[in-house]
């Protein structure tokens, strides 16, 4: 048996080309889709498998506090440690 592989140039990448089995409903939405826009099926699919595959590479954004907010009372101790001088009597001798 023999596979054929396309091998495409698109400014400046090697492509292949894949073969993808979607549902109609998929299939319909992707015409429809690309001829409202004006772009190809492929460029489509490649753009939505990036923005997927880059969502796990994501580096959270918002302040230090919306990003500790689930840390918010997970340590126990004195509640008054960051006000409270005496603690820091004895802290680096």
């Amino acid at each position: 048996m023999y596979y054929l592989f396309a091998i495409l140039i698109i400014q400046g990448v090697l492509m292949d080309t894949m073969t993808l089995k979607v549902p109609d409903i998929i299939k319909e939405k992707l015409n429809t889709f690309s001829k409202k826009k004006g772009l190809s099926k492929s460029e489509i699919i490649r753009k939505a498998l990036l923005e997927y595959l880059d969502k796990d590479e994501v580096v959270k954004q918002g302040s230090f506090v919306d990003l500790a907010m689930d840390l918010a009372g997970s340590v126990s101790g004195k509640p008054d440690l960051s006000s409270n001088k005496e603690y820091l009597n004895k802290y680096g001798k």
